[in-house]
């Protein structure tokens, strides 16, 4: 009965069903601290909704709790993407820095390590981070964009952050966030029809995300 009621949770969690899926594991008469899977997706449901204080409950109690090295190494994945989208920066990098001393090196940990180092205002060993994501995974997107901006941002070298930026758009033209850095990038290298181009793209595909907002703006009132 515990087995189908987790799986039925889990089918309902693929479909994106997350506030369903949620009742499901809930309603199961089983206590997470001591079923490593339960615990995992119901830290999965609760990131997906957004209620990240009851997410690091649950993905806390599988890294201190449990011996699934795989769940660990996801857990540990999405409580640092949690610490980094609750600004708590410190937190983040401590837990890419156990999955590194672990050995669980991937392109994944060290493009969130290269995001972290930045917003801790670490240029330097963030684009030492995001260009071991690369050797591990050339064609990273996520990678190659946050490369692109960075250097962007930081005016190095414009003309190699717009291709890093472009590479990220081919691999994944519709997304806002992409579009967004390519455009900056356009901008801060003078190409302002480019910039205006892909910003105009970034402000569509998002619906008009407040960062794309201010980046078109500072074009518009500079050209």
């Amino acid at each position: 009965m515990i087995e189908a009621t987790l799986s039925g949770g889990i089918r309902l969690y693929n479909s994106k069903r997350y506030e369903a899926a949620l009742a499901e594991f809930l309603s199961m008469d089983e206590d997470p601290a001591e079923n490593a899977e339960l615990a995992y997706y119901l830290g999965l449901c609760y990131t997906k909704l957004e209620k990240f204080d009851e997410a690091l409950l649950y993905l806390e109690q599988v890294v201190t709790n449990h011996t699934n090295l795989l769940l660990i190494y996801q857990s540990r994945m999405i409580l640092g993407y949690i610490y980094s989208v609750t600004e708590r920066y410190r937190l983040a990098e401590f837990e890419m820095k156990q999955l590194v001393d672990g050995g669980y090196e991937s392109p994944q940990v060290y493009a969130a390590i290269g995001y972290i180092h930045f917003m801790l205002n670490r240029t330097e060993e963030s684009l030492k981070a995001l260009q071991k994501a690369l050797k591990l995974d050339p064609d990273n997107a996520n990678a190659l964009n946050s490369l692109g901006y960075i250097m962007a941002e930081k005016d190095l070298d414009l003309d190699t952050a717009i291709a890093y930026c472009l590479a990220a758009v081919r691999i994944s033209p519709n997304n806002w966030a992409y579009l967004d850095s390519l455009g900056w990038a356009y901008f801060k290298a003078g190409r302002f029809p480019e910039a205006r181009e892909y910003l105009r793209k970034s402000m569509e595909a998002s619906r008009g995300n407040k960062t794309v907002a201010v980046h078109m703006k500072e074009v518009l009132d500079q050209h």
